[in-house]
């Protein structure tokens, strides 16, 4: 039997996914939880994720009634940017820093200082500095932790560290190191030249490869310890976004996926480097050699329409619901537009188009004859105006839209499936199976192992997609029209914006 585990080191939950050459899926997870020990930090124990795989490798052998030693391979995926920062023992010397920690403000301002300004970064390594990447979290603990950093012997990001555990080895691939801010892009090799012009050492930071690579084999420990053969291939896998991409077929230029999770991810393949000199959309190596992909992430998208529910629920007696569904219905009741009722979705800041952690979420338009059914809309609509907005920078940068592949919870409702369609301009799509990251892991296992012959060829056998939503040319019209007035919103409340963030407390 030929099966691929993959493995998705998640913010929330650690993902288990087998994968047989047929094509036969299984699945299961195990949680993990967030650590706030200040406003606007975030961090978790990177030993809970270890737990966790273990517990998620369990759950999904016994759901598919197969042992460990029947796996033949391991892909790993995980959150991008996380900081695992180890000494001489196997336990980090501290918690994790996460991709939404927003404390290295300061941090990206003197690294884009460093180099002479926000153009000249992107040219070094392709993209802005941004408080979730990592470059900055390795400045932050310099600085506030001097003595835990001069104990610091590897740096790895969070599905690296799971690979560490497996197999002992320091390695990451080109995709999630990416997202360091420490990668030469282009070359697909680390950027000497930052890594020495911030004081970082390089040896410090791990060996990088190619997605399908090899990166070692299960140690005799873990083989021990789990039922998985020694010596069991582990390949260099990617970080979430890329590999939810090949999970979704999103793998050759023209072909995009739209991800609406609690974060919002436009994402496409592209066979060359293409980036926006401003850095609003981000340009990082993709799973697969000699390709590239551009991508925006919003950070409050499924998780505005989160708290719309919320908010609706706390005007009903104690422990009464309102399920998705239900608000679907209440927003395909007001017409397209809400009647000009209009929602900034940056309850949590925002990433993508605009690098702001000071950015609030806000209605516009409010009258006396709105009802919560306009304001569920509102929501619906402001979110799907945000994704837009990568799509349309894309468009800008010459990238072909041809397909947009949907994901997440956005991709379980017809109306907000539609809407997209709408907005985008373009063909939205949904997709048999919907496992993201974790499905992406295990295809590049079985690649990486000879299972198929390239990364194009498994996902051509193995991605199915569904249901096809077309634009309504008289909607996208109005939402063409609605979108030139959300986009003066930001801009112009930008200032009140921070104003508001700096107000002491009372």
């Amino acid at each position: 039997m030929t099966l691929m585990l993959g493995l998705d080191i998640g913010t929330s939950a650690t993902k288990a996914l087998l994968l047989s050459a047929d094509g036969d899926i299984w699945a299961a997870e195990s949680p993990h939880d967030l650590l706030c020990p200040r406003p606007g930090w975030a961090e978790q124990d990177p030993v809970q994720w270890w737990h966790a795989s273990l517990d998620a490798m369990k759950k999904v052998l016994r759901i598919a009634r197969r042992r460990a030693s029947d796996i033949t391979a391991v892909g790993l995926s995980g959150q991008m940017h996380g900081s695992v920062f180890l000494g001489d023992s196997p336990r980090p010397l501290r918690p994790a820093i996460l991709w939404n920690d927003q404390r290295t403000g300061e941090q990206c301002r003197r690294i884009e200082q460093t180099v002479g300004g926000r153009e000249a970064l992107v040219a070094l390594v392709s993209n802005p500095a941004l408080t979730g990447f990592t470059a900055p979290k390795i400045l932050w603990m310099m600085e506030h932790e001097p003595k835990r950093y001069a104990k610091v012997r590897h740096i790895l990001l969070p599905k690296d560290y799971i690979r560490f555990c497996l197999t002992g080895q320091y390695v990451t691939d080109v995709a999630d190191a990416s997202g360091t801010l420490l990668l030469d892009v282009k070359a697909r090799g680390w950027c000497s030249d930052l890594i020495s012009r911030l004081g970082i050492d390089g040896s410090l930071l791990p060996a990088v490869m190619e997605s399908t690579d090899i990166s070692g084999g299960v140690s005799a420990p873990v083989a021990a310890l789990t039922g998985l053969r020694a010596d069991t291939p582990v390949v260099a896998g990617a970080g979430d976004q890329a590999a939810g991409a090949v999970g979704a077929g999103v793998v050759s230029p023209g072909i995009l996926s739209a991800t609406i999770g609690t974060s919002g991810v436009i994402f496409a393949a592209s066979d060359k480097p293409l980036t926006d000199p401003h850095g609003r959309i981000h340009t990082m190596c993709h799973a697969i050699k000699n390709t590239w992909c551009l991508f925006g992430c919003m950070l409050s998208a499924g998780g505005s329409y989160q708290w719309m529910r919320r908010m609706l629920e706390s005007a009903l007696p104690r422990a009464a619901k309102i399920s998705y569904d239900r608000l679907n219905a209440m927003a395909a009741s007001v017409p397209p537009g809400a009647e000009n009722l209009l929602f900034l979705p940056y309850l949590t800041g925002e990433r993508c188009p605009h690098a702001d952690p000071h950015a609030r979420g806000c209605f516009i338009g409010l009258t006396p004859s709105h009802r919560a059914a306009h304001m569920v809309r509102a929501v619906m609509e402001g979110v799907t105006m945000g994704m837009r907005q990568q799509v349309e920078l894309m468009r800008g940068l010459g990238v072909e839209v041809r397909d947009i592949r949907a994901g997440g919870g956005g991709s379980r409702s017809d109306l907000w499936l539609q809407m997209q369609a709408d907005m985008y301009r373009a063909n939205v799509s949904t997709i048999r199976v919907d496992q993201g990251a974790a499905l992406g892991a295990a295809i590049l296992a079985g690649v990486g192992t000879g299972v198929w012959p390239s990364v194009a060829k498994a996902t051509a056998e193995l991605i199915e997609t569904r249901k096809k939503y077309r634009p309504n040319a008289r909607r996208s019209r109005h939402y063409s029209e609605l979108a030139a007035r959300y986009e003066i919103f930001y801009p112009a409340l930008a200032p009140a914006f921070e104003s508001l963030s700096n107000l002491p407390e009372a």
